[in-house]
């Protein structure tokens, strides 16, 4: 059994360097960076997307995609989309489905940075919104690899969103007291000044998270029968809650390594 076991995992060894070579290939072939991610971040206001979602952008070089800001930056430009959804949201309305897709996959097709994948941040809010998303991706030959949800206990953010600080054009967002900027009310990269957005407030935030709740439950299970789902306890330190994510990133990874190496060896 030690030879077999020895020459199995030789041959493991070697169809893990070979797909890395492919992979890297394949990459190389069209003009894409090595490593590419493809995800949806969600979690309730205060939870840290805004501290994690900069890492995840700079570890894959993708692009992050906040529809909120991205809503605001369409409409700014006046596409056609964003005159579209200007005329809906100026009438009360809520901006459709469609127009949200069309516009994330106008972001995806002309954007440089999402050529190393994306982060969904803020969509998808809904199981149809998921199912088209879905749909739209494969028409892409894509599909999504992972949804991360930070988890977080809502007592824990009433704290946490009160000294919330935001840097609007980029979205890192800092703490007063638990992730403080080296100069106050200062962006650390740019050096441009911060702000604390109006509905940072304890009554606005429970408001909030009764929305989140009642959107994210039916999406998260339906990311969980898709088995892309992970929960992350975001109440951990900002590091620790990297460290996790990072553990995401490299056990699936390792899953893709897996299932090659079963088809070849028929285990």
């Amino acid at each position: 059994m030690g030879i077999i076991d020895d020459e199995m995992k030789r041959l493991q060894d070697v169809v893990s360097g070979l797909e890395e070579r492919v992979r890297r290939l394949e990459h190389r072939h069209s003009g894409e960076s090595t490593e590419s991610v493809r995800m949806v971040l969600m979690g309730p206001p205060g939870a840290g997307k805004g501290t994690q979602a900069p890492k995840i952008k700079e570890k894959f070089s993708c692009c992050h995609l906040a529809t909120g800001d991205m809503l605001r930056s369409q409409v700014a430009k006046k596409t056609a989309l964003g005159r579209e959804a200007k005329k809906i949201m100026d009438a009360g309305g809520l901006v459709s489905d469609d127009i949200m897709i069309g516009m994330i996959k106008e972001e995806l097709e002309n954007n440089k940075e999402c050529k190393g994948g994306f982060i969904l941040d803020g969509f998808p809010r809904t199981v149809a919104q998921a199912e088209s998303l879905d749909k739209m991706l494969a028409d892409k030959n894509q599909k999504l690899q992972h949804a991360v949800e930070l988890q977080i206990d809502d007592a824990l953010l009433v704290a946490r969103i009160t000294g919330r600080l935001i840097h609007p054009a980029s979205g890192r967002s800092y703490h007063s007291i638990f992730n403080p900027p080296k100069v106050p009310m200062t962006d650390d990269v740019t050096g441009e000044p911060l702000i604390q957005r109006s509905d940072d407030n304890a009554d606005a935030l429970k408001k909030r998270l009764v929305t989140y709740h009642a959107q994210t439950v039916p999406v998260a299970g339906y990311y969980k029968n898709t088995g892309i789902w992970k929960g992350i306890d975001a109440s951990q330190e900002p590091g620790q809650v990297w460290n996790s994510l990072l553990k995401i990133f490299d056990d699936k990874k390792s899953s893709g390594s897996s299932s090659i190496f079963s088809k070849l060896t028929g285990q």
